[in-house]
């Protein structure tokens, strides 16, 4: 039987979590999965919704450390995590993603002896401006095996010098749950909510610091909004930290004066409903990238650069950066339907639970 500790922080790594919860879940006669959530996000409509809304059970462990700069929540979770290492002396500790939990767990597991593998190995910006760029890095260097999402990702990590020993492509899974849910999430009853029709909105969601932190770069993507809302309404589930920052330099007022609609946060299943049935998607997450390349949804990604380059090559994501004409301009052009067939990356089917699974089934090395 092994023992793993699967570290969740964030809401992006919930998704990816809970596949792999439930696959070892089915091989009971094997794995022994015990959840550990950081606290990380920490308020319940950005974090406990989603377990159940994934059918994941209440986390087994809960350290709670909550908000505070990059520097100081890394050290609190390392901080608490290693007496869970200690007194629970797991086979394998899994870091998914590339948030301050991941790294962070990574780093104690390593010091201690404990077998890491990375979920969603390999993805890189090319940007260590980005605090999740140095995430991914580290992790990925101090892992034992290194599970990546696509091909490009194998040829980073063999780049980078790494043993090719390590490295496993087992496909992506996001996309494990996308799936998983996609039928269930018809329940959902948030277009009726919302008087929206599949196919007649767009939606938008907008986090990350380097586009709400400056009034300029953020009045410019809103000024793009409200211009684009005059040819259909957008859908704008507002992050608690934008919502903030739209307040403080007075722009929710131009918004107020648009087609663009502010909501809170959703749950997992109501917004897997709402932006499946979306015309255009436009935003600065990464998970979106992946999900929209599956339901083939045009995707325009605020930003200027992005870890997961196979959504484009795909066809399905343009890179926008914050420029409000190529805002417009590509928007227009997912519109009026000027932008080719997108593709599916190959192994995003739904079975990368299984995969990862299989991999560390095998005997130690």
């Amino acid at each position: 039987m092994k023992k793993v500790l699967l570290i969740a922080g964030a809401r992006p790594n919930f998704m990816k979590v809970a596949p792999i919860y439930a696959e070892m879940k089915r091989r009971g006669d094997t794995f022994s999965p015990i959840i550990v959530h950081t606290g990380q996000h920490y308020d319940r409509a950005m974090s406990d919704a989603f377990f159940s809304d994934l059918g994941m059970p209440e986390p087994d462990i809960n350290l709670g450390v909550g908000s505070a700069s990059h520097t100081q929540q890394t050290a609190k979770i390392m901080t608490l995590f290693e007496p869970v290492v200690e007194s629970e002396k797991p086979d394998w500790v899994v870091v998914v993603g590339d948030v301050n939990s991941t790294i962070a767990c990574a780093l104690v597991a390593a010091k201690m002896g404990v077998k890491i593998a990375h979920v969603e190995a390999g993805l890189r910006s090319n940007d260590r401006r980005m605090p999740e760029e140095i995430n991914r890095i580290l992790t990925d260097s101090i892992s034992d095996l290194l599970l990546t999402p696509s091909p490009d990702a194998d040829a980073t990590l063999l780049h980078e010098g790494v043993d090719e020993s390590k490295i496993r492509f087992v496909g992506n899974v996001m996309i494990d749950s996308l799936l998983d849910h996609l039928k269930v999430s018809e329940r959902s009853n948030i277009r009726e909510t919302l008087g929206i029709t599949a196919g007649e909105y767009a939606v938008t969601t907008l986090h990350r610091p380097s586009n709400v932190d400056d009034r300029e770069t953020l009045a410019g993507i809103v000024g793009a909004l409200a211009e684009i809302s005059t040819r259909l309404p957008i859908i704008f589930p507002v992050h608690p930290r934008t919502r903030q920052k739209l307040a403080d330099f007075d722009l929710d007022r131009v918004l107020s004066d648009s087609q663009v609609k502010l909501i809170e946060p959703l749950g997992y299943l109501d917004f897997l409903r709402l932006y499946s049935g979306a015309k255009l998607v436009l935003t600065d997450s990464g998970g979106l990238q992946e999900e929209t390349t599956v339901l083939g949804i045009p995707c325009l990604t605020l930003r200027e650069n992005t870890e997961r380059p196979i959504t484009i090559e795909m066809g399905s994501n343009v890179l926008v950066g914050v420029d409000p004409e190529k805002i417009l301009a590509e928007a227009y052009a997912s519109l009026d339907g000027r932008r080719s067939e997108s593709k599916i990356p190959p192994l995003w089917d739904g079975k990368a639970a299984e995969r990862i699974c299989n991999e560390l089934e095998k005997p130690a090395a």
